[in-house]
């Protein structure tokens, strides 16, 4: 930590970017379990998932913040019969085209499509698009994948 307004690192302490080792408590149980999870994702060691987990938490709060940029994903399956669809979900895209960066459009089979679209943007704005957009009527499915444009989460 550092000193109270001085801006000093005490003594013992990491500057930032190097690497801190910390304690955590928890129960046997617990930590097993944990262990089973980590290994079955790949994970090399604890530090990694701990890592892992923490910048997830960090990604979800800079989405509740609703302050700054954000990146996701949108991504839909659709009945491409669905009467008014396809110009509808067109019509929102070029709405914001500010917003969504890229788009990837795939015929799944006769009737069904997927687009994925890729988003960029305040975070308030893009659950907003995202919403409209998979509760059209046709919309069989729809996920928002809430990432981050990777700046503030550390090494």
């Amino acid at each position: 930590m550092r000193g109270p307004g001085t801006g000093e690192v005490r003594a013992g302490e990491a500057k930032s970017g190097e690497l801190t080792r910390f304690g955590v408590s928890m129960s046997e149980d617990l930590l097993e379990k944990f262990d089973r999870l980590a290994a079955r994702k790949g994970y090399a060691n604890r530090s990694e998932a701990i890592r892992d987990l923490i910048r997830n938490e960090l990604v979800q709060a800079e989405w509740e913040e609703s302050q700054g940029e954000v990146v996701g994903t949108v991504t839909l399956v659709y009945d491409h019969h669905a009467r008014g669809l396809s110009d509808a979900l067109i019509d929102v895209q070029h709405h914001y085209h500010g917003l969504i960066i890229s788009s990837l459009h795939v015929h799944l089979d006769e009737d069904h499509c997927l687009e994925v679209l890729v988003i960029r943007g305040e975070p308030r704005i893009a659950r907003e698009v995202a919403d409209r957009l998979i509760s059209m009527k046709g919309v069989k499915h729809g996920k928002l994948t809430m990432t981050s444009t990777g700046r503030g989460l550390g090494s």
